[in-house]
């Protein structure tokens, strides 16, 4: 990724949580510097995961140290088994082995998976603590570390354990992005994609036109769009009572796949969501709602960068009827109604009232699944 030096300061105004969006080339280094500017804690967790210790883990240790803020550690295994209730209980006693006070600070330094967990920990013990989300992925830099969601995964799903949790202050240093092995790359990419196809066309013609160098050429300018669109949606609808909800575009097929394939790395949830947003888009088309023209439009852009956009693209068993019985666990489940976000057009997504489950089927079957 090319350098920056242009840096980029995004409000969430939620009022007596407001916070800001901190973008930008060697903030890890500024860390200490900016969360006491701000927040004025002297005490913190940091809570991070085995691979991202070992590379950021002491740059974030000197700048605290450097502004005065003494910092205890809590890494974890790398990945999505992390996010679970043993992971949760792990991470709240190492808050209170570290006698922090309900003025300290949780620090997450990481991806998604971190920013998650540290964050849901925050929300639940001493009742509530404040937080700071240092995202050390694409994908946790443009879509986790901002909007207050925060949980783990239980065996009936994904993030269907958690609180809304605003965080205090978000860092998100696109320096960091070199050491990102390029699979994750592509897959934080999916959200910048999302984020265009559910209300940008114009975002996206420029994605589109890029092609697979969107994973590079400009992309601290396309991490700063994304962030301002989401803040705007969760300015609006904070606790996902409405249009928050857009922001699961391509989730209710990815989240299925993911938890099919229990949660481990033969797909990662950026890989989930490309999926899922290609799906979305041709159930679309099959219900008589999109061009095909749009969908085919989608698909090829996410094939371009690598993303996969058919099931047979994923190294994972899979079939209709658990596929289904997955997606019956999703968040936006209402009165037993597996709820889609679709798409009128690229740009134009909205939450569907339900697709008639015989419609599902003869989609899934379209698209190579058989029932178990």
């Amino acid at each position: 990724m090319e350098k920056n030096t242009a840096r980029e300061t995004i409000t969430v105004p939620l009022g007596e949580r407001a916070y800001d969006v901190l973008i930008g080339d060697g903030l890890i280094a500024e860390a200490g510097r900016l969360i006491a500017d701000r927040l004025k804690r002297c005490r913190a967790l940091v809570v991070t995961d085995e691979t991202v210790a070992a590379l950021h883990l002491a740059a974030l240790d000197a700048s605290l140290e450097a502004a005065g803020i003494r910092a205890a550690h809590h890494v974890v295994p790398a990945g999505e088994g992390s996010k679970s209730i043993a992971g949760l209980v792990g991470t709240v006693d190492a808050i209170l082995d570290a006698e922090l006070e309900r003025g300290d600070l949780v620090i997450a330094l990481g991806g998604g998976v971190v920013g998650d967990l540290a964050g849901f920990a925050a929300a639940v013990a001493r009742r509530g603590m404040p937080f700071v989300q240092v995202p050390t992925t694409l994908l946790a830099q443009v879509d986790s570390a901002v909007g207050g969601k925060t949980g783990i995964n239980t065996r009936h799903g994904k993030n269907l354990v958690g609180a809304f949790h605003q965080p205090s202050l978000v860092i998100a240093d696109t320096s960091v992005l070199d050491t990102l092995p390029e699979r994750h790359r592509r897959a934080g990419y999916a959200e910048i994609v999302k984020i265009a196809l559910l209300g940008d066309a114009d975002f996206f013609a420029r994605l589109e036109r890029q092609g697979a160098g969107a994973l590079r050429e400009g992309l601290p300018a396309a991490i700063a769009r994304a962030v301002a669109a989401k803040a705007a949606v969760v300015t609006e609808d904070e606790r996902e009572a409405g249009r928050r909800a857009l922001l699961n575009l391509g989730h209710t097929f990815g989240h299925a796949v993911e938890r099919s394939a229990g949660y481990d790395d033969r797909v990662v949830h950026g890989e989930a969501v490309g999926l899922g947003l290609a799906l979305a888009f041709r159930l679309s088309v099959a219900l008589g709602l999109c061009p095909p023209e749009d969908a085919a439009r989608v698909a090829r852009h996410l094939q371009a960068v690598g993303l996969p956009t058919r099931f047979a693209d994923v190294p994972v068993p899979l079939d209709a009827t658990s596929l289904t019985a997955a997606m019956a666990q999703d968040k936006k489940v209402k009165d037993g109604v597996i709820r889609f976000i679709l798409v009128n057009r690229i740009g134009d997504a909205f939450v569907s009232n339900g697709v008639d489950p015989g419609a599902l089927a003869a989609f899934l079957a379209a698209e190579g699944l058989a029932p178990s």
